[in-house]
């Protein structure tokens, strides 16, 4: 095994949830649709919000990383949804499920033998692929954590970490 391969190991035990943090389904399985968009005393967001949050963020750098043409939301605006619970009672499946894929592209990405990790990506401002998955892992990881909170909130249960 080379470096390169134990590299791309590690960057996708750390995408799926592997170490300090639980896999992002056991956050957010059985989030009761009713309390999807309460925000419990004290806490600035929702579950909605998070959620949305980082599938949003998610999406972003997984296109900056394969699409030239790519234009990010505007900052902060564009990466928060605009209210608190969902807007139908399907949007959580369906933001969960967008979450989900958009993982497994960019494991995808990661996962490719010809991914050099170290190249600047050619239509960035000095980013690497590394850079940029490993980006999505702290921000996915941070605001898992923030669910966390959430359940335990809510009263909801909580998956051990692995």
């Amino acid at each position: 095994m080379t470096d390169h391969d134990a590299l791309r190991d590690h960057l996708l035990y750390l995408l799926r949830g592997g170490g300090a943090h639980p896999p992002i389904d056991s956050v957010l399985a059985d989030w009761p649709h009713d309390l999807q968009g309460t925000k419990p005393p004290g806490q600035p967001h929702t579950g909605w919000r998070l959620l949305e949050h980082l599938r949003i963020a998610q999406w972003d750098i997984l296109e900056f990383c394969r699409d030239p043409g790519h234009e990010s939301p505007p900052w902060p605006a564009g990466y928060w949804p605009a209210t608190d619970a969902p807007p139908d009672p399907e949007a959580w499946d369906r933001a969960c499920a967008a979450f989900r894929a958009e993982l497994a592209s960019l494991e995808a990405l990661v996962s490719d033998p010809a991914a050099d990790f170290f190249a600047p990506i050619p239509h960035g401002e000095g980013q690497t692929l590394l850079r940029e998955v490993l980006l999505v892992a702290d921000h996915n990881a941070y605001h898992q954590g923030q669910l966390v909170v959430l359940r335990r909130l809510l009263g909801l249960p909580v998956a051990a970490v692995s």
